[in-house]
């Protein structure tokens, strides 16, 4: 490129792509760092001369005269002045004075007394990178081309720009690219090879006769090589001197060989850049930044609102409502210059006249080869308070949707700028190839965000909201999800209020992942709490799990821990089926022990006994349950995990959330977990004996007069005479229909005082009594509908001996125990 051949011999020999070039190197400050031979040449001064001189002083600025230039018989006054300044876009001296960031090119006349006007040809890139290099400015003489390019009597072209072309459009891409070090013949290889690799990113230096024929400028190109063919208007006939000029058939049919290859080098090459995760917002910026700058200077990319929120499919075609939200803009202007006029996250619909909404009804890219002042002020009224209008006149814009499934997800907005090649029939198909790989994409990333989203709220609805504050214990509760790619998995945890103010606490595993195993907790995890309700012991309670898992299938496999906690007679009742076992933390010394419980068969195994196991507690200890996924580590005995489970769980804290939060801290950090974990924890509080009062009533419905005196006293002695009313009347109404059902034995009534106050009456009928429509007439139910309307919850379950019916009303604040 920077060819020895001396001025004076214009057009003895020189084709197109062998022209001479001149080499500057411009630094930070604007000064000259590199000045090639071919520069003092087209130019004049010499390198020693040029090197640390203003740049501006010595190239083709628009308008400027080059000062102080040094004296000799080649620097006349009024030497360099550049004119006639051709409208290619910025001039030179934007560039070098920092105002672009993308490459420039252009054309000008300089003018010299005494020697003939020269037309420069030049090319501007900017440059980033740790050395001082901040742009590199290639320049021609255009007298250097084939006279044949230039008379067009010949049947040559009248307009030679300069341009920009990826050098993989042209045949010899390889060797184009391991010459261009040899521009620089002065730099070390690092550098040279840096600059080099940013020429070929940004694009390569063409010269372009017609808008598909293009000459790219490369040091021993033997033969003009063009980028695509001159454009013949239809009825023209054959141009016998383009015909003359034309390549061989074959080599015709290499260039476009060429050119299709490129292209699906390039397709190929987006398509392993986007797609790298199932992250539907990573996806998103995948897709817009993988076309800017190689095929675009601007990409902004749309989406549907089903889309973005990982809905179903749309449904139906979109339309002038459809809202479409702003996802992402890439972009090389300067930083910060798109985002207060297009901000990403707005939402906005487009008015049927416009490219967008022809794109997203149609599912075809538009192509507009430049906006208009017409059509950039009709888009413009779209942006309330804000004129896009400078970003987008005068620009090239490619319009291409996003499909998958014939079904438009959203659509990408593609612009260049003005000084760039406009997008092209080629460039359309190209577009169109990129978004139909694109769609496929955002619709799998969609697909995922949806299932996640169905896994997640399959999840949540299968594990209850357990309360964290019930009569005699405090509850906390973790659950984490498994390896991301199964989500919904079988562990749960629930607890369950039973009669006498006692509690259920259960933790359970379904062994496997998915959907099954998720459908396969919620089937066991409703027996539970059906069979808790009939107040089962816990190893019978496990028993009755074990037959119906095996009534329901032998892939029905699952662990379980149930426990029931008697708060007022301080004391657990645990059974165990193949479950990991609990850790119980002493309130009194703060120590945590593993609870040895005889392990048992997972449920589902069958023919395996269970037992009970009855353990002592005091107000303040801690019971912690979790699944194997919080201990267990592939690859590391479980005896590790559970010795840091107690030892985590010993750990104070200050509330039950941050004792949970500690406990997964210290087991979840230690990775290879997959599995997903349920955990736990209670503070059994106890109920103190002076809260709870307790009366035997005979079957006789005089015994429900003295009810009412029973529980009025005793309030008055708690200091609660402003509930006495309401309790009395409900205490009427509930104590009347155990004496009228039961049999043979006493009435037992129960008040404890607590969060609330918890009334239970049992009897020895095993009739649950049930809400029941009470006509005008009717002499009874209406006893459960007054308890119904004015208890804060009320309950009815079947004991060993008979039922219990139960109700909690709320306390004054200054009532309530203190724990």
């Amino acid at each position: 490129m920077d060819s020895g051949t001396p001025p004076t011999l214009p057009r003895q020999s020189a084709v197109a792509g062998r022209i001479p070039l001149a080499v500057i190197v411009v630094d930070g400050d604007g000064l000259v760092s590199h000045w090639s031979t071919g520069a003092r040449r087209l130019f004049g001064p010499a390198r020693e001369e040029a090197v640390g001189r203003s740049a501006l002083d010595l190239l083709p600025v628009s308008g400027a005269l080059c000062q102080d230039a040094p004296a000799g018989p080649e620097f006349d006054e009024g030497y360099a002045a550049y004119e006639g300044y051709d409208e290619f876009g910025p001039g030179l001296d934007a560039s070098l004075n920092g105002l672009t960031s993308y490459p420039t090119a252009g054309r000008a006349t300089l003018s010299d007394p005494g020697r003939a006007r020269l037309d420069v040809l030049w090319w501007a890139y900017p440059l980033v990178g740790p050395g001082p290099e901040r742009l590199l400015v290639l320049a021609a003489s255009a007298a250097q081309l084939h006279a044949e390019h230039l008379d067009p009597e010949r049947g040559g072209v009248e307009r030679i720009a300069p341009g920009f072309a990826l050098h993989t459009e042209f045949q010899g891409a390889e060797e184009l690219a391991g010459r261009l070090p040899e521009i620089l013949p002065s730099m070390s290889v690092g550098e040279s090879s840096r600059i080099v690799s940013q020429v070929l990113e940004l694009g390569y230096p063409v010269l372009e006769f017609s808008q598909h024929d293009r000459v790219p400028v490369t040091p021993d190109w033997g033969v003009p090589r063009r980028a695509g063919r001159p454009a013949v208007r239809p009825g023209d006939g054959p141009d016998p001197v383009a015909a003359e000029r034309a390549p061989a058939p074959g080599f015709e049919q290499d260039l476009e060989y060429a050119a299709v290859r490129e292209r699906l080098e390039f397709l190929n090459e987006v398509s392993g850049r986007i797609g790298s995760s199932l992250d539907l917002a990573r996806t998103i910026h995948e897709v817009s930044a993988a076309v800017v700058p190689r095929f675009t200077d601007v990409a902004g990319t749309y989406l549907r609102e089903q889309v973005i929120a990982g809905e179903g499919f749309p449904d139906g075609p979109p339309d002038e409502t459809t809202l479409w939200h702003r996802v992402a803009v890439e972009h090389v202007d300067e930083p910060g210059r798109w985002d207060d006029v297009v901000p990403v996250g707005e939402s906005m619909p487009f008015p049927a006249h416009t490219p967008f909404f022809q794109c997203m009804t149609s599912g075809d890219p538009v192509l507009v080869p430049r906006i208009s002042e017409q059509m950039g002020t009709a888009i413009a009224s779209q942006f309330e308070k804000r004129d896009i209008r400078p970003l987008i006149n005068g620009r090239s814009m490619l319009v291409v949707p996003l499909k998958a499934r014939n079904v438009v997800l959203g659509f990408m907005i593609l612009l260049r700028h003005a000084e760039r090649a406009v997008f092209n029939d080629m460039d359309r198909v190209t577009g169109a190839e990129l978004a139909a790989r694109a769609g496929l994409v955002l619709d799998n990333a969609r697909m995922y965000t949806y299932q996640e989203s169905v896994a997640d709220t399959l999840q949540d609805s299968m594990l209850p909201q357990v309360t964290p504050r019930m009569t005699g214990c405090d509850t906390a509760t973790r659950y984490l999800p498994g390896t991301l790619l199964g989500r919904v998995g079988g562990d749960w945890f629930d607890s369950v209020k039973l009669p006498g103010s006692r509690i259920a606490l259960v933790v359970g595993d379904v062994m496997g992942h998915g959907l099954n195993s998720a459908a396969m907790m919620g089937q066991l995890r409703t027996a539970v709490q059906t069979m808790a309700g009939l107040d089962l012991p816990p190893a019978q309670l496990l028993r009755n799990l074990d037959d119906l898992a095996q009534r329901l299938g032998e892939h029905y496999l699952a662990t379980c821990l149930y426990a029931v906690y008697d708060p007022i007679e301080g004391e657990l009742l645990l059974a165990n089926a193949g479950h990991v076992p609990p850790v119980l933390v002493r309130a009194s010394d703060g120590r945590s022990e593993l609870l040895e419980l005889p392990t048992g068969a997972p449920i589902g195994v069958g023919g395996v006994p269970f037992e009970t196991v009855r353990v002592r507690v005091e107000p303040g200890d801690r019971l912690v349950m979790c699944t194997d996924g919080l201990v267990e580590v592939r690859g590391e005995d479980i005896g590790v995990g559970l010795a840091t489970l107690c030892e985590s769980a010993a750990h104070p804290a200050a509330s039950m959330d941050d004792a949970c939060d500690t406990i997964i801290r210290a087991l979840n950090t230690r990775g290879g977990r997959k599995d997903d974990v349920a955990l736990l924890m209670a503070r059994l509080n106890g109920i103190a004996r002076e809260d709870v009062a307790e009366w035997r009533l005979a079957i006789d419905a005089r015994e429900v007069s003295r009810a009412r005196r029973l529980v009025a006293d005793q309030l008055g002695e708690w200091e609660l005479a402003e509930v006495a009313e309401t309790v009395e009347l409900l205490i009427s109404e509930v104590v009347t229909n155990a004496v009228r059902h039961a049999h043979s034995h006493q009435v037992r009534l129960r008040m404890v005082r607590a969060e609330t106050l918890r009334c239970e009456v049992v009897d020895d009928d095993h009739t649950l009594p049930m809400l029941t429509h009470a006509g005008p007439l009717d002499e009874s139910g209406r006893g459960l509908r007054v308890v119904s309307r004015l208890a804060r919850e009320w309950g009815t379950s079947r004991t060993a001996e008979g039922k219990t019916v139960w109700f909690e009303v709320p306390l004054p604040r200054r009532g309530r125990t203190r724990r």
